[in-house]
């Protein structure tokens, strides 16, 4: 054996020694499944680009919470103007309050006059945002677009 084989030997071996010896977690804390909580309220326009901006609390079942802002960009046939209070999320498939913060994709359908509401499903990668919420308004389309969480 060459003095460069059994360097390299005595290295690789070393090695496997230092990762069976680390300290590992259990696999199910890895998979932890937090359950989130959003309260919102929103207002916005679209006539064709859809704008909404608005702010909230989320709390997890862990104890974490954040105030947030949440934006809505998009596009599509629509147009009207609304305003959503006490609306509410369910945010499922996450780690801890730091998965829940980024864009969801965002479709939708719109029909309301006068008393208008909301319900959808978005998602970003595995993470599940669930929405509900009733408000006041005129708007009426379909869009698609994203849904932004970003700490205040």
């Amino acid at each position: 054996m060459s003095k460069h084989t059994l360097a390299l030997t005595v290295v690789l071996s070393l090695g496997m020694v230092a990762l069976t010896a680390a300290p590992t977690m259990p696999a199910y804390a890895a998979e932890a499944n937090v359950k989130c909580h959003l309260d919102f309220s929103l207002s916005g326009w679209s006539i064709i680009y859809k704008r909404a901006e608005g702010s909230g609390t989320v709390r997890c079942d862990n104890g974490e919470q954040a105030a947030v802002k949440i934006k809505v960009i998009g596009g599509g046939l629509t147009a009207g103007k609304f305003r959503i209070d006490h609306g509410t999320g369910d945010i499922t498939h996450v780690r801890n309050i730091g998965d829940v913060f980024g864009n969801y994709a965002q479709a939708g359908a719109e029909l309301g006059v006068v008393k208008s509401g909301t319900a959808q499903v978005l998602t970003k990668g595995t993470t599940s945002l669930a929405l509900a919420g009733h408000g006041e308004g005129i708007n009426l389309g379909v869009s698609v677009g994203k849904f932004t969480i970003s700490r205040r």
